[in-house]
């Protein structure tokens, strides 16, 4: 081999152990939460470090900080939001624990909570004017009636074309119209693609509404599509009493109930299987 050629190759073999070295270095940096707070000391000051109790919550609110940090966009900003409410409720049990040792740690557990209330309201101040429809529902569900006019605006547009942002759509028709309310949970699991786990309220709020509309061969049909799914909440013994027909009738649906769960699983559910 030649001393250019070896010199080439000795430069390349350099190159790629400086950029593994890097790396190395990046993933060393921050393996752990120690080592994150250690390096971003502001993502961490107001939690309850260093102490047993909403080990899980911190740790996941610290590292959903750190990404907001690195890509401060709405989304990642909500799920921050999402974070501190599990970490907020967490708190709130723990500031009521009293510690066998080291009574400073309830202090910091009782701080940590009041700065968790703190940085719920700026993150709902921040995100009050998104218009990323999960978090326009959110600011509706949070009382926010000018996000509820807003939420409705995009109804019929791609928006809200997810299985969660139609089930919210029917949230708000379920006491003022219950067969569009039926139609849009209908649609919501047409939504739903291959191996999705599906929501059972969908199914038990399809049960419900068939019930209450007096459609007795759907509110049996929804009630045994829940069973299929393992979303059960009555048993078949309680579904003959609550709704009597002919023994016929009753294994036609169960095998219909049978055909629309497969359809479901396998992402390819249509409304029309349901009258």
């Amino acid at each position: 081999m030649s001393i250019a050629r070896r010199s080439t190759t000795l430069i390349k073999i350099s190159l790629a152990a400086a950029s593994l070295t890097l790396l190395s270095g990046c993933f060393e940096r921050h393996r752990s939460t120690d080592s994150l707070c250690e390096n971003y000391p502001e993502i961490c000051a107001d939690t309850n470090l260093n102490d047993g109790q909403c080990r899980l919550q911190r740790t996941n609110l610290i590292w959903q900080r750190y990404d907001v940090l690195k890509n401060p966009v709405s989304g990642e900003k909500f799920k921050e939001l999402k974070f501190t409410y599990d970490y907020q409720k967490c708190l709130e049990f723990a500031a009521r624990i009293e510690p066998t040792e080291l009574k400073e740690r309830k202090t910091r557990r009782t701080s940590a909570l009041i700065k968790s209330y703190e940085s719920i309201r700026r993150l709902s101040e921040e995100l009050a004017k998104s218009d990323d429809p999960e978090i326009i529902y959110y600011r509706w569900s949070q009382g926010d009636k000018g996000a509820l006019r807003q939420f409705l605006r995009l109804e019929g547009s791609p928006a809200l074309e997810t299985p969660e942002l139609q089930l919210a759509l029917a949230t708000y028709y379920t006491e003022k119209d219950k067969e569009k309310t039926i139609q849009l949970l209908k649609h919501a699991l047409e939504l739903y693609e291959r191996g999705q786990s599906i929501k059972p309220e969908i199914i038990q709020s399809l049960a419900t509404l068939s019930h209450q509309t007096k459609s007795i061969a759907n509110a049996y049909l929804w009630s045994r599509i829940g069973t299929e799914l393992g979303a059960s909440v009555v048993s078949q013994e309680k579904l003959i009493s609550f709704y009597p027909m002919p023994e016929e009738q009753r294994q036609q649906l169960d095998i219909k109930a049978k055909k629309i769960s497969k359809s479901l699983e396998k992402g390819n559910f249509s409304a029309r299987m349901v009258n």
